[in-house]
């Protein structure tokens, strides 16, 4: 696993463009042809930070330039769904699929947004600010509780990223430095939505008891 700090994308006076629907995101999952168990992926994730944009909705969260809470919250789960647009060209041909894919979707949708979102789901390189930042902390959080096609626990997460990239100091630097922002964000998310997100099931609107 490679990664380098990249400049925050995002003008906080950008306009928001298009929304993609959930079917244009799946549509364009086919045009890059994603493989199937990147798709299986991207659903879990997606209902991950809507869920979390959801429940940030009920506590209060201001929804930016003007946009409805219906398309705030479709804008956090069409950048989760987005997220890896651009795997399986990198599978294939190398790159970052971070910036590939985020550069597709601002020449699909023209959405600066959604397109940050993508750019950065691997590490935040800004101030955890769930008010201003709420769109790509909440991807990269829903990223970090998927393995697979599963809804798993920070630990098992990147356990299974530590087997898979942590060949060399470097990619163990970066999952570690990875993981304590999952923690953060983790611990962030559970105080502002008065919940153990940890503990959420996701699926529900109820805790696991």
């Amino acid at each position: 696993m490679h990664h380098q700090d990249i400049p925050l994308t995002l003008i906080p006076a950008a306009p928001w463009g298009r929304i993609p629907t959930d079917a244009e995101c799946r549509d364009w999952w086919d045009e890059y042809e994603m493989l199937g168990h990147i798709k299986d992926h991207s659903e879990l994730v997606a209902m991950v930070a809507t869920t979390l944009a959801e429940l940030a909705m009920d506590k209060g969260l201001g929804t930016p330039c003007g946009l409805s809470r219906a398309e705030f919250v479709q804008s956090v789960r069409a950048a989760a769904l987005l997220h890896d647009l651009g795997k399986t060209y990198t599978i294939n041909h190398g790159g970052n699929h971070s910036q590939i894919g985020a550069a597709w979707a601002m020449e699909l949708v023209g959405n600066p947004h959604i397109a940050q979102g993508i750019i950065h789901h691997v590490h935040w390189p800004g101030p955890l600010d769930l008010e201003r930042h709420f769109l790509p902390l909440a991807v990269i959080y829903a990223d970090k509780r998927v393995k697979h096609d599963a809804l798993v626990g920070l630990e098992e997460r990147f356990a299974d990223l530590f087997d898979r990239y942590g060949h060399t100091p470097q990619s163990r630097e970066w999952i570690n430095r990875s993981l304590n922002q999952g923690r953060e964000l983790e611990r962030l998310f559970s105080t502002f939505l008065g919940e153990d997100i940890h503990a959420h099931p996701f699926d529900r609107r109820r805790l696991v008891r």
